[in-house]
């Protein structure tokens, strides 16, 4: 397979992920440098999620976006499956979805069952810029309600439990993003569904921002939005890619797997 590299290559202008993956933009393909495992993308087409849009009618990219789960270092990847870690990536087209910007469906996890928990996750923007979305609760009340624009090199980290998706804030580019995930994901849809969305939908106006309408099928709700942040409590560093904590600090990502071990942190903690 061939890969187009324009200069503009986000793998290596802007951010050093650890890891050799080449994105053809043109093709929403992902190819994979010497040392580096990962399987072919997964595209998610726009019927798929249809249900969860303001417009379920609406046109827009198709695919909406890529996704390859479990990819790493060979090296890597027996200490992967014991930890039950696993790390994916992400490339969503540039364009909107009606009248919102390219983003994914929205879910909650599943529960994982080697740790009994609904994983949390841990996202790191390559290019582009993101809003992670996420709510509290997955029922007719969300709780708390938080939109993090995060542009490339931040992090953002999605509790246990909270129902949540990603969206591409620049309709004019593709996004790119990698994430830590539980080997034994899962995705759960019942709840979003059943509301048709989750509690927020995100608009795009006249001037291009980003403008946020409640979702009538919850109960009110105020959204929260804010800057991505360094999740010092977790023992992140922003100036560290998240893959490279495999190799450096394993116990800062260990809990993507096994939430259990901060469970006195969780009541309280907001992306």
């Amino acid at each position: 397979m061939t890969f187009a590299e324009p200069p503009e290559s986000p793998s290596k202008l802007r951010f050093d992920s650890g890891l050799q993956i080449r994105f053809d933009t043109s093709r929403m393909d992902f190819g994979y440098g010497e040392g580096v495992f990962g399987p072919s993308p997964e595209y998610r087409r726009l019927d798929a999620i249809r249900g969860s849009l303001r417009d379920p009618n609406c046109s827009g990219p198709d695919p909406v976006y890529a996704i390859a789960m479990d990819v790493g270092r060979v090296g890597d990847l027996e200490e992967l499956k014991s930890r039950m870690l696993l790390f994916g990536i992400v490339m969503y087209a540039s364009g909107r979805l009606g009248d919102e910007p390219v983003r994914s469906q929205g879910h909650v996890h599943a529960i994982s069952p080697h740790s009994g928990w609904r994983a949390p996750e841990l996202f790191e923007i390559w290019e582009g810029r993101a809003i992670v979305y996420g709510q509290e609760k997955s029922g007719d009340d969300p709780g708390r309600c938080v939109a993090v624009e995060a542009g490339a090199r931040d992090q953002v980290v999605i509790p246990p439990d909270w129902a949540h998706f990603v969206v591409n804030a620049d309709p004019n580019s593709r996004l790119i993003f990698g994430a830590w995930c539980d080997r034994q994901y899962g995705f759960d849809y019942m709840q979003m569904c059943a509301h048709r969305g989750l509690a927020w939908f995100p608009l795009i106006d006249a001037s291009g921002e980003i403008r946020w309408q409640a979702n009538p099928n919850y109960s009110a709700s105020k959204l929260q939005p804010r800057k991505a942040r360094t999740y010092t409590e977790l023992g992140l560093s922003s100036g560290v890619p998240i893959y490279e904590y495999l190799h450096c600090a394993p116990g800062a990502i260990q809990w993507v797997s096994d939430p259990g071990r901060l469970s006195q942190l969780w009541p309280e903690f907001e992306p």
